[in-house]
């Protein structure tokens, strides 16, 4: 290393920043992140420096820089366009051995201040040591993706445990190890999803247990999306690669399957219509059996779970059993289907509703509200309607839907082997047919329609099996 990366505890401490400009304003935005007390020199200021001025955020001296105005800070940055101003200032910091930051001169400072990940407390800052900062921030970038916004709020939590870790462990390595049990258990993700008392409960809970202490097992439902892994949550992804077991859907994709933990158990129980793995209550019940077995549960269902995915079915049993769990939204095929189609579901000049009807009830009929889905001005979307969607279409015929309405089904929409039958209501069951759509298909009704020979922007490439 050339540099020692270390922490400065600036609060409430003058420090000075030399120069007025939009440099200058990103460094002193810095420094009160860090509640230091900041004093500006320049002869003018910018407008958002004049702005933090008048909330009485930053002092200000209105004058060109002079070395005795050093005097008492505890460090300073020169953010200035003129060379000569930014060596003296850094000529007499370092007489008066104050530490120095000239911004693009790494040879006038004694510190540099890295490119910063905030998830206070916990903060993590990159240096290239002033060789080559854009690749700083560049990786910055990539942590930012990967190290969720709570976390900060974990090392507050333990904070608060400390000293009762060190009244229950003796030696460093005994707290070491709970620790590391710790950040490896439910309690993480109890803070990343807002269930910040269940993690204090847990934390007193495990300071209390034995070592042979039954393990808890949790579940993560999950969406999975309509098929394009790219569309997948953060937090979804970071459930797939630490779960223990996945129960899945048929309608996952393949891509999306592949993002799950290499070495988790893997348990099919795909349904589609009157041909189930599993019937719905054998589902719960194994999801329930998993978690007080005590492991981590994903249910990855394709869409959203909420959305006819029956995830509020299986975490009614979740709760009679007292099993945490909890629900991470995933785009529902509607949005990301007719997204890729190119047709929008809402329109000003076309659609002010959208309704998303499923096309087949729990009974197995297509006894659907055709007057509700007959009413003018909206789109309709329909999720598993394939099988009876001549029926579909002749009903809202007869219920005063135009023969001419726009209609479209998209076969696996979002994934290189989407397809799309564009039709009208008459017609769009023989077009289906003739095309060889197969499930999984969404079919979409409504003036919105016509709007994708001019909105299409995604053409899947043709898959050689094919």
């Amino acid at each position: 290393m050339q540099a020692l990366p270390i922490f400065f505890n600036i609060a409430q401490r003058r420090c000075l920043v030399i120069g007025g400009g939009d440099v200058a304003t990103r460094k002193v935005i810095m420094l009160r992140k860090a509640h230091g007390s900041v004093v500006v020199i320049a002869p003018e200021l910018g407008s958002e420096l004049h702005e933090m001025l008048a909330q009485n955020e930053i002092e200000y001296v209105k004058t060109r820089f002079a070395p005795e105005q050093l005097t008492g800070a505890c460090l300073v940055i020169a953010a200035t366009n003129d060379e000569a101003v930014n060596e003296a200032v850094s000529v007499a910091a370092k007489r008066l051995n104050i530490p120095v930051n000239v911004v693009d001169a790494p040879a006038l400072c004694t510190f540099t201040m890295g490119s910063i990940i905030d998830r206070s407390p916990v903060v993590i800052a990159v240096s290239s040591e002033g060789n080559a900062p854009v690749l700083a921030r560049h990786i910055r970038s990539k942590i930012e993706t990967m190290l969720p916004a709570a976390y900060g709020r974990i090392a507050t939590i333990a904070g608060e445990f400390r000293e009762q870790v060190k009244a229950r462990f003796s030696t460093t390595q005994s707290r070491r190890r709970f620790w590391e049990q710790v950040l490896n258990g439910p309690l993480v993700e109890r803070v990343l999803s807002g269930q910040e008392q269940a993690a204090r409960e847990l934390l007193g809970e495990l300071l209390t247990q034995t070592d042979d202490a039954p393990a808890r097992g949790e579940v993560y439902l999950v969406g999975g999306g309509p098929g394009d892994p790219d569309l997948l949550t953060f937090r979804a992804l970071r459930l797939m690669q630490q779960c223990d077991v996945c129960v899945y859907d048929k309608l996952v994709s393949k891509e999306v399957m592949e993002l799950v933990r290499r070495d988790a158990e893997l348990i099919y129980v795909g349904k589609s219509r009157d041909q189930h793995t599993l019937p719905q209550e054998e589902i719960n019940a194994l999801l329930a059996r998993l978690a007080l077995e005590g492991k981590r549960v994903l249910r990855l269902k394709g869409g959203d779970p909420f959305i006819f995915g029956r995830g509020g079915e299986e975490i009614e049993t979740l709760m009679q059993h007292g099993i945490p769990f909890q629900v991470v939204p995933g785009i529902t095929a509607a949005n990301g289907v007719s997204s890729y189609a190119g047709i929008p579901l809402t329109h000003r000049d076309y659609a002010q509703a959208c309704l998303f009807i499923t096309g087949h009830l729990k009974d197995g009929t297509v006894d659907l509200d055709w007057q509700a889905m007959a009413r003018p001005r909206q789109t309709v979307v329909i999720y598993m309607g394939l099988v009876g969607l001549e029926q579909i279409c002749a009903q809202l015929v007869a219920h005063g839907v135009s023969p001419d309405m726009p209609a479209a089904v998209i076969q696996q929409g979002t994934t290189h082997k989407q397809r799309v039958v564009e039709s009208t209501l008459a017609k769009l069951a023989h077009d289906v047919a003739a095309a060889g759509l197969k499930p999984p298909s969404l079919t979409i009704i409504g003036e919105v329609v016509q709007l994708r020979s001019r909105l299409n922007w995604f053409t899947p490439a043709e898959d050689a099996a094919d």
